[in-house]
């Protein structure tokens, strides 16, 4: 076995990188407005669950998408320093954050569930000299964020006041599922119901929203959204504009025509022959059962990859390799006996399946968690690498 001199010959050969299809992307949104009616937020907090959001809302708007969604104040406002000048919803802030007062200026829609959000809005509004456009959220049954039924009307009639104002105009009335993604919950029905009850008491009070938006990716591509008589002229998209299934009541990916938009690389450090009874990684919690070769892949939990993965692999050469004890911080060791591989050779942690490597939702199944949790945990140490830009010159 030769030592490969890739790393040095080539300075652009990265230890890993995350390498994101934005025509993958596409394609996803393409899918998603099919499903649908209503008009197609695209939802890119989070970095766009770990894809990079300023790429991914430029793709966005190219293809037409009017709406981008955040959670935080501080991610419209990169947005807005990105120069995107479309309308984009961020709903999650804290009293007294000057991001707010920044938002209002910059003409970013908020989300409020509370009097305290609409008092500083409107307070802004009048410092700046403008309207602010903000949608109301009602808790259906999330219990999470949104006004309880029994604050809605105080929140609404304090609303119209603003509106009658000229300080703010409501412009959505929103709210979060519970189980978007499993078309015989019960709870989607509830909620939908609660919804339109919420919507009463906005137009009781003389407010017409123009926008309504209760569905998520998983309510689009299970059909609750259509089957639940949803009061709606938006929906809300996140994870499957990513190619990742939002439950897996739907089945995976591939099943519901989405195309994972991430390839996390990364490349071999070092190869070498351990012998039988040997030990790996912290703890030893695997011991080679025979002389086994293994390849040191430079890549750990720092990065994203889940610590507590049960028996995950990774793509080496056309074969799957199984990772081997505890991975640690910075790096993993992998079984690449029989492989033939070589330090410099491609390893593909996760990638779309199209080779058989495994996927996203594979490592969430070893990690007893999400695909959404898998993406947006890989690091600011892992570089993307954008491919498949639509309408660029």
């Amino acid at each position: 076995m030769t030592p490969s001199s890739t790393a040095s010959t080539h300075p652009e050969v990265l230890r890993a990188q995350a390498v994101v299809d934005l025509s993958a992307i596409a394609a996803n949104i393409d899918r998603l407005r099919a499903a649908t009616s209503a008009e197609v937020m695209i939802v890119v907090k989070a970095d766009a669950y770990g894809h990079g959001m300023a790429r991914v809302a430029a793709q966005a708007r190219r293809l037409g998408i009017a709406w981008l969604g955040v959670a935080l104040p501080e991610e419209a406002l990169q947005l807005r320093a990105e120069g995107d000048t479309g309308n984009i919803l961020a709903w999650l802030a804290t009293p007294d954050q000057s991001t707010i007062d920044e938002c209002v200026e910059q003409r970013v829609d908020l989300g409020i569930s509370t009097p305290w959000a609409l008092g500083q809005i409107a307070d802004a509004a009048r410092r700046h000299g403008v309207i602010a456009r903000i949608h109301l959220k009602i808790d259906t049954g999330l219990s999470r964020g949104g006004a309880s039924a029994s604050d809605w009307s105080e929140l609404v009639e304090l609303s119209a006041r603003a509106q009658a104002d000229s300080t703010i105009i409501v412009d959505g009335v929103w709210s979060h599922l519970v189980s978007g993604e499993d078309p015989d919950a019960a709870v989607t029905g509830e909620q939908a119901r609660a919804f339109v009850d919420a919507l009463q008491v906005v137009h009781r009070a003389g407010l017409n929203p123009t926008w309504r938006h209760l569905a998520n990716s998983g309510a689009v591509l299970s059909g609750a959204a259509s089957e639940n008589g949803f009061e709606h002229t938006m929906v809300r998209c996140g994870i499957a504009a990513y190619g990742i299934t939002p439950g897996r009541v739907l089945g995976d990916s591939i099943q519901l025509g989405l195309r994972p938009a991430m390839t996390l690389q990364a490349r071999l450090a070092q190869v070498k022959v351990i012998p039988a009874g040997q030990g790996v990684s912290y703890g030893h919690h695997w011991i080679a059962e025979r002389e086994t070769e293994v390849g040191l892949v430079p890549i750990g939990y720092a990065d994203g990859l889940p610590r507590t993965a049960v028996a995950p692999s990774v793509w080496i050469s056309g074969r799957r390799c199984p990772v081997l004890g505890r991975i640690a911080m910075d790096q993993c060791v992998v079984d690449v006996t029989g492989v033939d591989a070589q330090p410099g050779d491609e390893v593909i942690v996760f990638g779309p399946g199209d080779l058989g490597e495994p996927t996203a939702e594979e490592w969430a199944e070893w990690a007893g968690t999400i695909g959404y949790e898998i993406v947006t945990r890989i690091g600011p140490r892992v570089p993307r690498r954008y491919v498949g830009e639509v309408g660029q010159v």
